[in-house]
């Protein structure tokens, strides 16, 4: 029985692992044969990306698989994980770091008290710098020590407030990794230009700027408008067109900045950027026609070039509206006919007549998402996200009208008894442009055991001596 067993599980490993391969051989093809033809767009920024938020398809890139500076852009994933983590109505004090905080700023000074509410909508609106480390400081402090997750933020050293930062910045690449975002590396919370040096596991010295790709920071956001438990915390911040509040003797009026905000129909989430190395930076969400598109551009301009972001962000969007339109992946033109699966001949298999062959019927048993999220290192060949979970099915898929959806289908050619119901045999791939979204599954109907010489004699007999 033991040994049945394992056969039984060599036998699901196999079917898994030719769907492994047949994954890997469609996006090695689609890799030697080139992306569909992007569209002529004219784009100020040196790196762009459109997303279909709900698929986590790109839907159009430039560059967008490059590492770049991405200034305070960076403050989605700060806002994001502060909302998860933290309670809107708790208060943070600040530290002499953060109030050392270069230009833009709330100007905080050391051992005021903010509410986290009203930090969000000055890191959000405002983009203030010394904002976002008092947040991450609030944040970060619970993974240091006891003794430092206890002691007054007001009365951290600068070397104290690094740690926490540094606790809040592991977060981030956490959370970026999650998502699967292999080129984005998080130094600090408020997105401004540093470099880092640290040794591996091996002891070797390695250096890491903070950067994302556009197709990153693009994912990242759809992750903060559609995923995350903080999604519509996010949307109110991020869409509110000013916020006052009065705090430590003063009274602050945050004012957005996202212009894009007012300038297409659709628009509900935004955060700009700017630094000398990185230039202006966007990333924006708009929701039409029941889509949801993210766009995400990185060096659009540097001055005085602030408003090129807006003339690109708008291209993109409407790129998107008019040139795509959903489609059932696996619809009546597309879908897979089941009828098509031949039963498997499973070698050593008991037959009803003695000398027999052995077959066992197929069927499609399970649906679920594919790899094909078009982001930089999600390739892999199960329904799971980066994260671990399992991802739901996609029904449908936005795509141009000359795309075509392709459907693959591998197969073991045989198996061997013994056979039990429900063992993966192969698997069918729907995909577009190389990159697949849906996976189904084709299992065994039934149980097929192995031959052996006490079934032997009982043929034997029940054939020749029972006559």
């Amino acid at each position: 029985m033991r040994i049945n067993h394992v056969k039984s599980v060599a036998a699901r490993l196999t079917g898994g692992f030719f769907c492994v391969l047949l994954l890997m051989s469609t996006v090695q093809q689609a890799a030697l044969a080139g992306k569909a033809e992007s569209a002529d767009l004219s784009l100020y920024a040196t790196a762009a990306v459109l997303l279909d938020a709900d698929s986590g398809r790109v839907l159009y890139e430039k560059e967008g698989y490059t590492p770049m500076a991405m200034a305070s852009t960076t403050k989605i994933m700060t806002c994001i994980l502060v909302l998860e983590e933290g309670n809107l109505d708790d208060y943070a004090q600040v530290s002499a770091y953060a109030a050392s905080m270069p230009k833009v700023k709330l100007y905080a000074r050391q051992g005021e008290e903010y509410q986290v509410r009203s930090l969000l909508f000055s890191l959000m609106l405002e983009s203030h710098n010394d904002s976002a480390v008092v947040l991450a400081e609030y944040i970060g402090k619970r993974y240091l020590s006891e003794e430092l997750a206890q002691k007054s933020t007001a009365d951290f050293s600068v070397e104290e407030s690094r740690q926490a930062v540094k606790a809040f910045a592991n977060l981030m690449n956490a959370k970026a990794r999650e998502l699967g975002c292999k080129d984005t590396w998080f130094i600090t919370p408020n997105g401004l230009d540093a470099t880092e040096t640290f040794e591996d596991a091996g002891g070797e010295q390695i250096q890491r700027e903070h950067c994302t790709t556009a197709a990153e920071l693009a994912r990242i956001m759809a992750y903060c408008v559609k995923e995350s438990p903080g999604r519509d915390l996010f949307r109110e911040i991020t869409r509110t067109e000013s916020y006052s509040f009065y705090e430590n003797g003063r009274s602050v009026t945050c004012v957005n900045h996202n212009a894009f905000l007012n300038m297409m129909e659709g628009a509900f989430s935004g955060k700009t950027g700017f630094t000398n190395k990185a230039g202006y930076c966007y990333v924006g969400a708009l929701e039409r026609d029941g889509k949801t598109f993210i766009v995400a551009l990185l060096a659009c301009g540097w001055p005085n070039n602030r408003t090129y972001k807006w003339s690109d962000s708008r291209e993109l969007m409407e790129y998107g509206l008019e040139n795509f339109e959903y489609r059932e992946i696996a619809g009546e033109d597309t879908a897979f006919d089941e009828t098509r699966l031949q039963p498997l001949t499973v070698e050593d298999g008991q037959t009803q007549i003695l000398g027999g062959t052995a077959r066992v019927e197929l069927e499609i048993r399970e649906r679920h998402a594919g790899a094909g999220t078009d982001m930089a290192g999600a390739d892999s060949a199960g329904g799971e996200s980066a994260g671990g979970e399992a991802k739901e099915a996609p029904v449908r898929l936005l795509m141009r009208g000359d795309e075509e959806i392709k459907v693959d289908c591998e197969l073991q050619k045989h198996l061997q008894a013994p056979v039990r119901a429900g063992t993966q045999v192969g698997c069918i791939l729907y995909s577009v442009d190389g990159k697949v979204y849906l996976t189904e599954t084709i299992v065994t109907k039934s149980d097929v055991e192995k031959v052996e010489i006490s079934w032997c004699m009982e043929q034997v007999f029940k054939r020749f001596l029972i006559l």
